[in-house]
């Protein structure tokens, strides 16, 4: 199987032909509980440790006093600690994380493969080509704003020029979108060659620090920035759950059973370019949480998408919290590249799941 086969790829799992893929009995709910319990667990602890150590009950204290259920504040210091810096981070990872996983699913299950990403259709590098040219050409139009919001803009932008050049006599080909978004990454690639040329030494780090991916700079209008987006991806994708379970019958089965597929294709594209410009612009490149996300869940249990889309988002959102977590804590006073410690982990398991895919079917042809 390679990524360009397309329908082949969605019978990777034992199902009859003419059925839509399931959900495994019994395994949705624990799972869903378990992601959700550790979450919330994760979330208290990375709001607790750091360079300022906040004990987890006094955590969970000041999160009461503040809601207005009890509790009692902290001192001044832990106040400022917990509310201004690491909540905001908790609460962006926790949006990014879920945006990315959500997103990944989506693009499996549109492609119809479980080693498509975001990153396929130009996304990543559409987002990266704006914040790149807005550092290197100096723009400052919306003030420290401006990075984020070039890099949302610009990802949007290639998504949809992706689907565009894509599009012939009024269908769209999974084959032909992929091959675009594979040129049109190669384009943006050079784009960033270029910017990275005619930068200068202090432009340069900047660019070279938001392509690693970070979520140092996290702040509550940040969080404010990106909940609209994510929210909105959010709510609306798993609404088509069960027309991607219908679509991985293939297009024409899927046709029959009253899918429209084009439309279908066109508006979870959209949808993935929402969360997922919104998530880099924000935080710069993370790779593989939209890939690994989704496809440990169908392992565990199985592909049906009424669990895996929702599932998916819970499960970026804790892989995100603790990727931040370890960024800032492995390495301390110094933190590590988010981007960087997501690849380093991702990379590994996605060779094993091209070695574990070959041996499956038995070769790529």
């Amino acid at each position: 199987m390679s990524l360009l086969t397309g329908p082949g790829a969605r019978r990777t799992t034992p199902a009859a032909p003419d059925e839509p893929p399931r959900t495994r009995r019994g395994a949705a709910l624990p799972l869903t509980v378990g992601l959700a319990a550790a979450l919330v667990v994760l979330c208290l602890v990375s709001a607790g440790v750091g360079a300022y150590d906040i004990p987890l009950g006094d955590v969970v204290s000041s999160v009461q006093h503040r809601m207005g259920l009890g509790g009692a504040a902290l001192d001044r210091v832990g106040e400022s600690v917990l509310w201004n810096v690491r909540l905001p981070r908790v609460v962006l990872a926790l949006l990014v994380g879920a945006s990315l996983g959500c997103a990944g699913a989506l693009m499996q299950g549109v492609f119809g493969n479980p080693l498509a990403e975001p990153g396929v259709i130009g996304i990543s590098s559409g987002a990266a080509v704006g914040a790149v040219a807005s550092i290197a050409l100096g723009f400052s139009f919306f003030g420290n704003w401006t990075v984020t919001v070039c890099a949302f803009v610009a990802g949007l932008a290639t998504v949809l020029l992706v689907y565009a050049m894509s599009r012939e006599g009024g269908r769209t080909e999974v084959v032909t979108l992929i091959l675009t978004g594979i040129a049109v990454n190669a384009f943006a690639g050079a784009l960033i060659g270029l910017c990275i040329f005619f930068a200068d030494n202090a432009q340069i780090s900047q660019i070279t620090f938001w392509q690693l991916g970070s979520l140092a700079q996290a702040t509550w209008p940040k969080v404010l920035a990106v909940l609209p987006c994510a929210l909105l991806g959010l709510a609306v994708a798993p609404l088509y759950s069960r027309k991607l379970d219908l679509l991985s019958l293939g297009e024409r089965p899927a046709g029959h059973l009253g899918v429209d597929v084009e439309r279908l294709r066109l508006v979870l594209v959209l949808v993935v370019a929402l969360l997922t410009a919104a998530a880099v612009s924000v935080a710069g490149i993370i790779t593989f949480v939209g890939l690994l996300v989704p496809h440990l869940l169908r392992m565990a249990a199985g592909p049906g998408h009424r669990f895996l889309v929702p599932g998916s988002a819970l499960g970026g959102a804790l892989v995100l919290v603790v990727a931040d977590l370890a960024a800032r804590t492995l390495a301390a006073p110094a933190e590590l590249p988010l981007g960087v410690l997501t690849a380093l982990f991702g990379s590994p398991f996605f060779f094993w799941l091209l070695r574990r895919t070959r041996r499956r079917q038995g070769g790529w042809a």
